[in-house]
């Protein structure tokens, strides 16, 4: 059996002198070769190589590793944003079903002041029917909702009545409506009654109206439904009402809202934002006070408008 050591070659041997016979000075030691032979003396087998040495593992460059990084950043922001999109009554935009309340994204105190970015859209129009409160309230709570949206309702039975009396009454907190319709066509139709009942001075009648009753849920909301609520919610020019609803005014408002809603990533209702701060979904009280109060605080240390807390005219409630 060959030698596995590399450095003993596996050649074969040389032939040798027969025995008695002393070799001829003149004779070539080196084979004869046979002349009725055509082939070539086979060459000598080349030494058994040697293993190649294994490669090393291949090593993730610095570069690699931060790209990495930043893409699972990028990953969990994303996750975040359609996240705060929210929750609440969870849909993917123009689709159907519940999925339950999300929780509120948490932030320190540092960063209650919120985005400033975020902040700016709070539109803060004294004559604004879709918001009740003072213009310059320190906080201002913007809230993205659809009409059929049952978490929607639950927390504007449930919620907005106790920030409305805690916190918008003393001037401390300022409610801003946007248009979020994400369940079809009914939900549109209701959203454009809602802007056509404002122009009468009456959205937030009309907003009660709707949520007052669990069955107006993913309602169709056809056209004698709405006139109906409208009636309930005190609108008293009824044919004006079907005009403004009509009215493309009302459609340019509509797409506008939900633009920005889903400009922010939202993808569901109910979202908010308290001074740029998102909350998903009808949170309990406590979420929406917590927040309240930290952005009040960080508004109060920052300067801001309505600092001062006094009663300003606002779209409240009759």
């Amino acid at each position: 059996m060959p030698s596995t050591d590399p450095s003993s070659p596996t050649e074969p041997s040389e032939p040798s002198e027969p025995s008695g016979s002393a070799a001829s000075p003149d004779r070539d030691p080196r084979p004869t070769p046979d002349p009725k032979s055509k082939s070539e003396p086979k060459p000598k087998p080349d030494p058994k190589p040697k293993p190649a040495p294994k490669s090393p593992a291949p090593v993730r460059s610095r570069k690699g590793v931060v790209i990495g990084a930043l893409v699972a950043v990028a990953a969990l922001l994303a996750g975040w944003l359609s996240q705060y999109a929210v929750g609440g009554d969870t849909a993917a935009p123009r689709a159907g079903g519940d999925s339950g309340n999300a929780t509120a994204e948490e932030r320190s105190d540092n960063t209650a002041a919120g985005d400033p970015a975020l902040l700016k859209l709070a539109r803060r129009n004294a004559d604004d029917p879709f918001a009740r409160g003072a213009a310059d309230a320190p906080v201002v709570l913007i809230e993205y909702a659809d009409f059929g949206c049952s978490f929607c309702g639950k927390f504007a039975r449930d919620t907005e009545p106790k920030l409305v009396e805690k916190y918008v009454d003393k001037g401390l907190l300022r409610i801003e409506w946007r248009n979020f319709p994400v369940f079809g066509e009914g939900s549109e139709r209701a959203a454009l009654a809602g802007y056509a009942a404002g122009r009468q001075g009456r959205f937030w009648q009309f907003y009660d109206a709707v949520y007052a009753d669990k069955g107006n849920e993913k309602n169709a909301f056809e056209d004698g439904h709405l006139r109906e609520l409208a009636g309930q919610a005190g609108v008293r020019d009824l044919d004006r009402f079907d005009r403004d609803r009509a009215s493309g005014a009302a459609r340019k408002l509509l797409e506008k809202d939900r633009a920005e809603a889903y400009a922010l990533g939202a993808a569901a209702t109910p979202a908010f934002l308290v001074n740029g701060q998102p909350i998903a979904g009808a949170q309990p009280d406590e979420v929406f006070t917590d927040a309240i109060e930290r952005a009040a605080a960080a508004a109060g240390k920052s300067g801001k408008p309505g600092e001062s807390g006094k009663p300003r005219a606002g779209g409240d409630r009759d």
